[in-house]
């Protein structure tokens, strides 16, 4: 791959921050202990030889759990940290939204504190005139640019700095944990940019806890744990991985002090999904798939399901089959089989994962296993989408789903 491909290239980066363990009074004291060796700190290592490419175009995700290096990772690609060790390399202008408000100051009005957060974001003022209107119409706050920061309430605020940061026209776009902001009606407005900017072709890195947006944006991810690379490549399976691992419990460790995976027990292995029926059916066509898993441990299980619009990243179908709980350890084989009636022109992803009886996820469907189920008859369309909404309903009461051993 040659540069002009790549947005943003981190080389075998590594981070520590020197934490302090005793407070020293006085210089005397601190020589001392130099001398006998006591460094009077400790090094926590945040990142270990990270290294992935973003190609121009990408909506790239960085997964993982609170203290597993993400935040810091950003810094060092927006240039706030420097990396003990390797390099990261930023083709283009960027443009980092890393927190809510940062560079925005109360005591100046809404339009002086664009131009602020512009010229903070590397923007010169001719390129901040350009971009105003789009900012001002995006937030929503016209009538409000010549008032005070103080006076706005925080909503208004986050508006704003969301508007600042997406509508600023750079090449790379760096977003942390900001994807729920605003109202009900300014989230849709987010998410309708967030759709339009990935087909754009631009390039956009988002850290987030959300791992339905991760499936609904990214193209790709890179799940971060104890400051290494635990996967990357396809979001839905390093979502998946994600899930999977917050089931998982963490402890301390007494030794180093540091948050560390406790080591993960395998229940669950050698899980299969196959769809039985074809890929393309008309509506009140049966759905057939059948499920295998071994089960290693003298343990309660039990399958969860759904069926996703893939174009409008919403349930037609779920179902945590509970009352059809599975005991004891040994080879599983399930049969599920539906009927979808009253749907047309929908196109849908099977989503299955075995569960324990306290909901953890055991194994799960990656996407090398999850089918894609196109509902369509040719010789009936809907007259508008209202019609196919008020059908979709009707699945989630009268679908009729068969569950055999």
């Amino acid at each position: 791959m040659t540069d002009k491909q790549i947005a943003v290239k981190v080389d075998h980066v590594s981070k520590f921050f020197k934490l302090p363990t005793e407070a020293s009074q006085s210089l005397r004291t601190t020589m001392v202990n130099r001398f006998k060796g006591i460094k009077g700190y400790k090094e926590q290592h945040v990142l270990k030889d990270i290294s992935f490419e973003v190609e121009k175009g990408d909506f790239f995700g960085i997964l993982g759990r609170n203290g597993s290096g993400k935040s810091t990772l950003l810094k060092i690609i927006s240039q706030i940290y420097v990396p003990e060790k390797g390099s990261v390399t930023v083709n283009g202008k960027l443009v980092s939204f890393i927190e809510l408000g940062v560079g925005f100051n109360p005591e100046l009005t809404g339009r002086e504190n664009v131009y602020l957060n512009g010229a903070l974001l590397g923007f010169s003022r001719e390129e901040i005139d350009a971009m105003y209107d789009d900012i001002v119409e995006f937030a929503e706050l016209q009538e409000f640019m010549n008032q005070k920061l103080k006076n706005y309430s925080s909503g208004m605020q986050v508006r704003l700095a969301f508007s600042v940061a997406i509508k600023a026209q750079g090449d790379v776009l760096i977003l942390d944990e900001v994807l729920a902001v605003g109202d009900e009606a300014f989230q849709r407005k987010c998410n309708d940019y967030f759709q339009e900017r990935k087909k754009s072709g631009k390039t956009t890195i988002l850290v987030t806890h959300d791992m339905g947006a991760v499936k609904k944006y990214c193209n790709k991810a890179v799940l971060i744990e104890n400051g290494l690379v635990k996967a990357i490549g396809n979001p839905e399976n390093v979502a998946n991985q994600y899930s999977f691992d917050n089931t998982i419990p963490i402890h301390q460790d007494s030794n180093e002090g540091e948050a560390e995976g406790q080591e993960e027990q395998v229940q669950v292995e050698n899980f299969r999904l196959q769809l039985l029926s074809k890929q393309q059916i008309a509506p009140g066509d049966l759905v057939h798939f059948e499920i295998d898993f071994d089960v290693i441990e003298d343990i309660e299980t039990y399958i969860a399901l759904s069926l996703t619009d893939i174009d409008r990243n919403i349930w037609i179908y779920n179902d945590n089959s509970l009352d059809q709980l599975m005991t004891g350890k040994g080879h599983k084989t399930i049969h599920y089989q539906c009927s979808l009636p009253n749907v047309n022109n929908l196109k849908l992803k099977l989503e299955v994962t075995v569960r324990n009886a306290a909901g953890e996820m055991l194994a799960y469907s990656d996407a090398t296993q999850t089918p894609i189920i196109m509902v369509q008859r040719t010789d009936i369309a809907f007259d508008d989408k209202s019609a196919q909404d008020s059908a979709t309903g009707l699945i989630q009461r009268n679908g009729t789903w068969r569950f055999e051993k």
